[in-house]
């Protein structure tokens, strides 16, 4: 790379070099990738085609499509990832929020509209999307984001703080809900590890660089759901529902956990904007 390098030109090269490397998506990575490096929307990129690059803006595309090429996900190269409309601090101690997950959060949003003062938990928070995603839209809700990783809290304390929710907020560093608590909450809410075990190394390059604690979920995939569903009832108000987001083909085997043990049933499935079966619901028993 030259300093006579425009950003149509390197944007060209690139999407060939992404392509012969198979990365997916060649063309919109390079574009993210300038647009983060240049400071400046996507749509600059189109409007401003011959500008030259800076030896220093150069450099540090290099060393962003070399990430690339080894598999970095975009997200943790710029550090960043849209969610809900809302910008997103990441990293390589969180999962990146991925639009199903938009699924949940619009459910639990809709469920919580009408409650005048929500109190929601978020167990496996990581950055935070879910609850801070929720509490955005729901300003007078308050929240408790749990998390086993030190880092994940970190960051997802950032993203509360920078959405302007992190004083409803109370962070919780512990393995799901065994953190000393007798809350009881309108809403429990996870995006749990739900990939079984033996599916972990046959995920693409990309995921298997985000953090396995948030990706294995036992032998079947179903530890998490078993164990939310197993204590969920004792931290649940009255008229308070659980939500989580689960993966293909899981929606009927997470379901059928709920019985006259748990105090729970399953009271809807929601289907993603694929028609996949995305969400389920549960809800005390009468």
């Amino acid at each position: 790379m030259t300093e006579q390098w425009t950003i149509s030109s390197i944007l060209n090269w690139t999407r060939q070099y992404f392509s012969s490397k198979g990365i997916d998506n060649p063309r919109l990575d390079a574009e993210v990738l300038l647009s983060h490096i240049l400071g400046k929307e996507r749509l600059y990129l189109y409007t401003n085609f011959d500008q030259p690059l800076t030896a220093e803006e150069l450099a540090q595309y290099r060393e962003a499509v070399k990430k690339r090429v080894m598999r970095a996900p975009v997200a943790y190269i710029t550090g960043s990832k849209e969610f809900m409309g809302l910008n997103f601090a990441v990293s390589p101690a969180v999962l990146i929020p991925r639009p199903d997950t938009e699924i949940l959060v619009e459910e639990a949003i809709a469920r919580l509209a009408a409650n005048t003062q929500p109190v929601v938990a978020d167990l496996g928070t990581g950055s935070g999307a879910i609850i801070v995603s929720v509490l955005a839209k729901l300003p007078a809700g308050k929240g408790v984001a749990v998390d086993i990783s030190a880092e994940a809290l970190a960051v997802a304390r950032e993203n509360a703080r920078r959405q302007g929710v992190v004083d409803r907020v109370e962070f919780c560093q512990g393995d799901m809900m065994k953190w000393v608590s007798d809350d009881k909450f309108d809403a429990i809410l996870s995006n749990p590890p739900y990939i079984p075990d033996s599916h972990i190394a046959g995920l693409s390059a990309e995921v298997r660089q985000e953090p396995c604690l948030a990706l294995a979920g036992g032998a079947d995939g179903l530890n998490f759901y078993r164990r939310i569903v197993g204590f969920g009832a004792e931290h649940l108000k009255p008229n308070g529902f659980i939500a989580v987001e689960v993966g293909i083909n899981q929606a009927d085997q997470v379901a059928a956990l709920a019985d006259t043990a748990s105090r729970l049933a399953a009271q809807a499935i929601i289907k993603d904007y694929a028609g996949i079966e995305r969400v389920v619901v549960f809800s005390l028993r009468p």
